[in-house]
């Protein structure tokens, strides 16, 4: 089951959930487990030696994010010079490792003066926004030539201001829920055109989001008000979100689709039957659910999703995100591979996939869920100081995937 010549295998992350030392809205933020991300992997100042880690696993890609709050102490500022030479290196050093990367310029976090002036509530932001994109293409145009504008800007908008997990913790205001998914697709067709205007003329420049694809369902067909209330999910966070950014014109503003997938989420009684919304386990596996300790798996899904995109948009699609949290390696090695067949099976029936990152290259700050869930192909000590990162099984697995370019012989 061999996958296309050049053929991207990555990993990822973002900036707030590993770099540490950040000031933005998560800094002083507490997570269920107590903790905060003022350290997370220290991966700031430890950058070297992780890039050192993906050349062990065998990935040809990585996917990471660019904190905007290092780069602008206020709106239109110049950039800080000391910081931007800091993503220089790590970018000069993933060249000579024959790494390809993949920026994120947003992906949930925002520099205090955004988050004063009202967040992504306030259409200002999206100028200030394209003005710290314009100036950093400028820089970066002949290191970078995959830019991934938006990171799951259904998940922010929906933590931040429909179910309060993210700051700045509001409930059920779909108002402005609505209002930051249309700020942010504004966002992104500004910034695409400059990325591909001002991107380097060598090599073509591809730009897209990150979509996160959840499949709602009702755990009984007959259930009319599971079904309604799987239906509602489906049209805001996904049908609504995927429309305000690629769209009638707006389709134009992206070369590719960046899709996360991890699962579905099933309804019984109003309630959503998945950990990561304290469902019972007993009673998840009394209804036969396959879980990992977020969500439900679901590998057919991804097929289905496939189908959608390639049908409904005929752009090239990266999965830029796919993995599972859970201390059982197997059922992780089991997910990972179930998976990758079914991807396999969608680009044999004429899907154009260009690349897979697995989530995540560390163990690291899961947001509201701290350091409790464990995404990462390495381990990372959080009790140790030093903060030692271990190969775990899984990453055994992906690296014989990645080298392979297969997962025929790794199963």
């Amino acid at each position: 089951m061999k996958f296309p010549d050049g053929f991207l295998w990555g990993t990822a992350t973002s900036t707030t959930q590993i770099e540490g030392h950040i000031d933005n809205e998560w800094t002083d933020f507490v997570a269920q487990d107590g903790c905060n991300c003022r350290i997370a992997c220290d991966h700031y100042h430890r950058y070297a030696e992780d890039i050192e880690w993906m050349s062990k696993l065998g990935v040809n890609s990585y996917r990471f994010g660019i904190e905007w709050s290092r780069l602008q102490s206020e709106p239109f500022a110049p950039l800080n010079q000391a910081e931007l030479a800091r993503y220089v290196d790590l970018l000069d050093r993933l060249k000579a490792a024959g790494i390809t990367p993949m920026v994120v310029l947003h992906h949930f976090s925002n520099p205090p003066w955004i988050n004063a002036a009202g967040g992504w509530t306030n259409s200002a932001a999206i100028a200030a926004f394209v003005d710290y994109v314009g100036k950093l293409v400028a820089v970066l145009k002949d290191r970078v030539h995959l830019w991934n504008t938006f990171n799951e800007p259904d998940t922010y908008a929906c933590l931040a201001y429909v179910m309060g997990g993210y700051p700045p913790h509001r409930k059920w205001r779909l108002g402005q829920f609505r209002r930051v998914i249309k700020h942010m697709a504004r966002a992104h067709e500004q910034a695409s055109h400059i990325i591909q205007r001002e991107g380097s003329s060598s090599r073509r420049q591809e730009v897209g989001i990150a979509k996160n694809w959840t499949f709602f369902h009702a755990y009984k067909r007959f259930s009319p008000w599971d079904r309604l209330t799987a239906f509602a999910c489906h049209y805001t966070f996904n049908k609504f979100v995927l429309n305000a950014f690629l769209g009638g014109r707006r389709r134009k503003d992206s070369t590719f689709i960046g899709l996360n997938y991890y699962g579905r989420v099933r309804f019984h009684h109003f309630r959503a039957m998945i950990p990561a919304s304290g469902a019972p386990e007993h009673r998840l596996k009394e209804y036969g659910f396959v879980c990992d300790d977020m969500v439900e798996r679901y590998p057919e899904g991804l097929g289905k999703i496939m189908a959608y995109l390639t049908h409904r948009f005929h752009l090239p699609v990266y999965i830029t995100e796919h993995g599972s949290a859970s201390a059982d390696e197997e059922f992780r090695k089991r997910d990972l591979l179930n998976n990758l067949a079914v991807l396999q099976g969608s680009i044999t029936s004429g899907a154009d996939v260009r690349g897979f990152y697995y989530w995540s290259l560390l163990d690291n700050f899961e947001w509201q869920f701290g350091y409790s869930k464990k995404f990462g192909l390495l381990s990372v000590d959080f009790s140790d100081e030093r903060l030692p990162r271990r190969m775990k099984p899984l990453a055994e697995t992906y690296r014989k995937v990645c080298l392979e370019n297969s997962i025929f012989h790794s199963r």
